[in-house]
């Protein structure tokens, strides 16, 4: 009798995930332990997913974080409320940002302040007075 060819289970898993390319279906671990477990063949969702990354077949990168956190507002808070508190802290980091003219601005008065370590002084007693 001929011995039984052994199955090579990464070429399996290679082979389904080209095939699911070619169908335009998705490519997961999953859908290809479900279609290899139809024909026998046992495959764990580690071992797919290492020979679908070492195959070239790269998984799309998730979304941002920003993303997902102004989708899931705050415990008692209105979805509308909290898409208007994301835009003001957009606003809030863009007028954090310093422009070049603010730079030099700022240069000029740590001149006539005798040096920037006076200027920062006088700031934060104007800053104790308000």
């Amino acid at each position: 009798m001929a011995e039984a060819r052994e199955i090579n289970k990464s070429e399996e898993i290679r082979k389904v995930g080209a095939e699911l390319k070619a169908n335009g279906q998705k490519i997961s671990p999953k859908a290809i332990m479900d279609i290899l477990a139809k024909k026998g063949i046992e495959v764990s969702s580690p071992q797919c997913s290492t020979v679908l990354k070492n195959a070239g077949f790269k998984r799309r990168k998730r979304r941002s974080g920003e993303a997902v956190t102004k989708a899931a507002p705050a415990k008692g808070a209105s979805a509308k409320g909290a898409s208007a508190k994301g835009a003001s802290e957009k606003a809030a980091r863009k007028s954090d940002a310093v422009t070049i003219d603010e730079v030099i601005a700022a240069k000029k008065a740590a001149e006539q302040f005798g040096g920037a370590d006076r200027l920062l002084a006088a700031v934060k007693a104007l800053e104790r007075l308000s």
